[in-house]
């Protein structure tokens, strides 16, 4: 422990405050995506334009996630460091980790375009087909993975042992969230192509807002196109 307190200094608000923001970001996105989704909520305030709604999101995650790195940068800053990560072969570490994270992060937005990157699919804006191309022929969640990586990199540049435990954070979070985004779109593309094949027979059903006990989604099919997105 006392080894741990050398490293990390957990008297320091700004370590908590960057804590804070690590767990609140996608708690609002997928709190105001599921509002949206079951009530319309973004669409509304946008005066029933969906895209308009969607547009506004993405402005909001982007700008959370801009404060986010902020936190976070500024949090490490005020962190005790660790010698042996100050030799230039850390650095150089550091740098590719980082820019690994980012062609990830990049790449997938170019793939997904605004609004399958910034929860589209709840505006009720569905993509035509799984991307599987690159990066999503690499790991399947590469905003995610990208973001971690980014964190990573900026923990080994700032010689911040207190970084990499942000970092840990950052992934137990993003999978906790995985958990929850994974079910709930895959049941959105599911209800789609089960109301194309039913249209396809004859016997096609109005297309309408998906439906679950309580409010939840119903569970995803395994045909589902499944897809994974993350912020920046």
């Amino acid at each position: 422990m006392s080894a741990l307190s050398r490293y990390v200094d957990l008297s320091q608000p700004s370590m908590w405050v960057a804590v804070g923001s690590i767990c609140f970001n996608p708690l609002f996105w997928n709190f105001v995506a599921r509002q949206e989704y079951r009530n319309k909520l973004l669409t509304k305030l946008a005066l029933g334009r969906p895209y308009l709604g969607c547009y506004l999101l993405g402005v909001t995650i982007f700008g959370l996630g801009i404060l986010r790195d902020h936190l976070y940068q500024h949090a490490l800053s005020e962190q005790p460091t660790l010698p042996l990560l100050h030799y230039t072969e850390f650095k150089l570490v550091a740098a590719a980790v980082f820019a690994w994270g980012s062609i990830l992060v990049g790449s997938s937005m170019w793939a997904l375009g605004y609004t399958g990157t910034y929860l589209g699919d709840y505006f009720g804006i569905l993509m035509d087909h799984k991307v599987e191309s690159f990066p999503f022929n690499v790991t399947s969640s590469p905003m995610y993975t990208g973001s971690t990586l980014c964190f990573l990199g900026t923990a080994l540049w700032y010689e911040a042992p207190a970084g990499l435990l942000l970092t840990l954070l950052v992934y137990v979070v993003y999978q906790v969230a995985l958990s929850y985004e994974d079910p709930f779109t895959g049941a959105i593309y599911a209800r789609r192509e089960a109301e194309r094949a039913a249209a396809a027979k004859g016997k096609g059903q109005p297309a309408g807002a998906l439906e679950g006990g309580d409010g939840d989604a119903p569970e995803a099919s395994t045909s589902a196109v499944r897809r994974r997105r993350g912020e920046l």
